[in-house]
């Protein structure tokens, strides 16, 4: 009789044991991947953190521009106030987090495309710098976004499996979404509307 209650304490420790280790694997995972959205967020924060000097040196030399300056200010702070929680990462949320960004990444490019009317704006060291650190700021985005969805891929991967899936239910983890490239990156530029033609 008490063999059989030892055999069955070991049973039930070794289920907890079991249990316990799949649970901190999910919470390590998730928390792996709540970091990689606040380096996401930083980057496109530092990015936004340069609009500011961008508009302010294009305005001293295209004074005609006030539209697309007033553009990409709007979309400045629609991007700001957009932010991501990491605790309650939807599909949703994240799709619009990137909506928002989107749109600030096409301002942007509607800006940069009208600078090149300008030769001595190009010219300026001010606009050249900020330029060089927008371009890094961009680098920097690419690199947060895949290391992001490397993490939730690694973490939605180790949820599915089994028996991991059984202790993810019972504790209510869920699946992690993924940043996925814009409509506008899935059409093929045209290169006369770059140049005006």
């Amino acid at each position: 009789m008490k063999k059989g209650l030892i055999v069955i304490l070991a049973l039930v420790a070794l289920f907890v044991v079991w249990g316990v280790g799949i649970y901190n694997g999910l919470v390590s995972r998730q928390e792996t991947v709540e970091t990689a959205v606040g380096n996401v967020q930083t980057a496109y924060q530092k990015r936004a953190d340069l609009i500011p000097n961008l508009v302010a040196t294009v305005r001293n030399y295209a004074e005609y521009e006030a539209e697309t300056l007033t553009a990409v200010v709007e979309a400045r702070a629609k991007a700001t106030s957009t932010t991501l929680d990491a605790s309650n990462l939807t599909e949703e949320n994240l799709k619009a987090f990137q909506a928002a960004q989107d749109q600030m990444s096409s301002a942007l490019s509607r800006l940069l495309v009208t600078v090149e009317q300008y030769p001595d704006l190009k010219a300026n060291q001010n606009y050249l710098d900020l330029q060089s650190q927008l371009e890094s700021c961009e680098n920097g985005i690419s690199n947060a976004r895949r290391e992001f969805n490397e993490k939730a891929r690694e973490y939605n991967t180790h949820l599915r499996r089994f028996p991991n899936n059984i202790i993810a239910n019972m504790f209510g983890f869920d699946k992690m979404p993924y940043f996925e490239a814009s409509e506008a990156a899935q059409e093929a530029p045209n290169v006369g509307d770059l140049f005006g033609n």
